[in-house]
């Protein structure tokens, strides 16, 4: 347990240690010679900062007196950067003792110019200058022209359309892409707004997905418009394939009355794949086997090729087993029947 006596007593002990160090000739030698290096650094940097220096400063820019019904589609930018030449002492003042205020524009000066509106250079550096010392020269200003576009409210509902690609992994493929919300609110003058047909996301590149997904993307920029929101939400839905076999007859078209087409066998069995949402959907009434009776009558070989004729939009990889047949055309008024 610690007395308070024995803090006391290690106190004063410290203090008379540092006391005796502080009148010492040893300490006085340092602190003299501290002092020189003192003042020989101030006498340098006296010297040193009457020299020219070029340095680059941000100054802020504000647009006021914005109508509440007026909406920006393009708007300055937040800052410029001014590169200047002075000596050193005045670049100085300005890093640590000086602000520099905002350049402000007023809306009013420039609304009877159109709906875009380009701030000339000289009344930007006009502005600069007003807050710059005599002795300071104004090399450069970036940018060196400004503008901005706004619109008083006109606006329209455009659709959301993907740029870029979305492939499924392996045994999968893209059942859906959409978007939440599907469309998006753009703002821009009358002009523009009559050749604005949609807002396109960012590039967008997503390989190998194999499931749901939902993800944020940022709708791509253009002067002159502004979406809201800014963004939107990609959705793609996927599906695993599955591989199903159904039974479909085969069938003779623009046959004569008197002639009928006898197929061995009449059936043929269609292999496809199919997602397994659909997978109980697909039946052999999706599909259609057809022969012409012109393509028979021109084909040289003892067997019928067969082609699908139809089949439904969501099956892929289609394969008919067997790929031909033997056939006979059949004379229904008794007459002999043709091979």
């Amino acid at each position: 347990m610690f007395d308070v006596k024995n803090i006391q007593q290690y106190y004063r002990l410290g203090i008379r240690k540092i006391r005796k160090f502080l009148l010492s000739d040893k300490c006085k030698e340092s602190l003299v010679f501290l002092f020189f290096v003192l003042v020989s650094f101030a006498f340098w940097m006296l010297q040193t900062l009457d020299d020219v220096y070029q340095t680059e400063f941000k100054v802020p820019l504000r647009l006021k007196n914005v109508p509440k019904e007026a909406v920006l589609t393009s708007e300055l930018p937040g800052d410029v950067r001014v590169r200047v030449e002075d000596r050193g002492t005045v670049l100085l003042n300005y890093m640590l003792g000086r602000t520099f205020f905002p350049i402000s524009f007023d809306f009013n000066d420039y609304k009877d110019r159109g709906a875009h509106v380009h701030i000339s250079s000289a009344d930007l550096l006009k502005k600069i200058s007003a807050q710059l010392n005599v002795s300071t020269h104004l090399l450069s200003v970036r940018p060196d022209t400004l503008d901005f576009i706004y619109t008083m409210g006109k606006a329209k509902k455009v659709p959301v359309r993907l740029a870029g690609e979305v492939s499924a992994g392996l045994q999968y493929y893209i059942s859906h892409i959409g978007f939440s919300p599907d469309s998006v609110i753009a703002y821009a003058p009358e002009e523009v707004l009559d050749t604005l047909t949609a807002a396109y996301t960012e590039k967008v590149h997503l390989q190998n997905v194999t499931d749901t997904l939902n993800q944020r993307v940022m709708l791509q920029k253009i002067k002159g418009v502004k979406f809201v929101p800014a963004y939107d939400d990609l959705l793609v839905y996927v599906d695993m394939y599955s591989e199903k076999t159904v039974e479909v007859p085969i069938v003779g078209i623009n046959f004569p009355a008197d002639k009928v087409l006898r197929t061995f066998p009449s059936k043929v069995q269609v292999t496809f794949q199919v997602g397994l949402a659909h997978f109980k959907d697909a039946t052999s009434d999706d599909f259609f086997i057809g022969v012409t009776y012109e393509d028979i009558i021109r084909t040289k070989s003892d067997k019928l090729p067969l082609t699908l004729k139809t089949s439904p939009d969501y099956v892929s990889h289609v394969r008919i087993t067997p790929a031909s047949v033997d056939y006979l055309i059949e004379q229904t008024s008794g007459e002999e029947t043709e091979w």
